[in-house]
């Protein structure tokens, strides 16, 4: 099952490491850190040029760790994920 994340952005939710909300977890220096190496590695990818993110999502996309800055919320996203597992569960029965 894949979780879309803004855009045309779209991870198989078993790709998925972590969802992070920026704001808060900015907050923290090694956060900041992480992030500014990434970026620095060519390893951020904004889904959304000119939007502000409001979210992180951390994942491995082709065997390489990719971090997506998400327009959408930690909340619409795990809302997202929960509709998938929803019909997932469903689909077996």
């Amino acid at each position: 099952m894949y979780l879309h994340l803004g855009g045309d952005e779209i991870v198989n939710i078993k790709d998925i490491v972590a969802i992070m909300d920026i704001e808060k977890t900015t907050l923290s220096p090694l956060t900041r850190e992480f992030l500014k190496m990434a970026e620095e590695e060519g390893f951020i990818k904004t889904i959304i040029d000119g939007e502000i993110p409001k979210s992180f999502i951390v994942a491995y996309k082709n065997g390489m760790q990719v971090i997506y800055l998400s327009p959408l919320s930690v909340t619409t996203l795990y809302r997202r994920y929960k509709k998938l597992e929803m019909l997932r569960r469903q689909a077996i029965g």
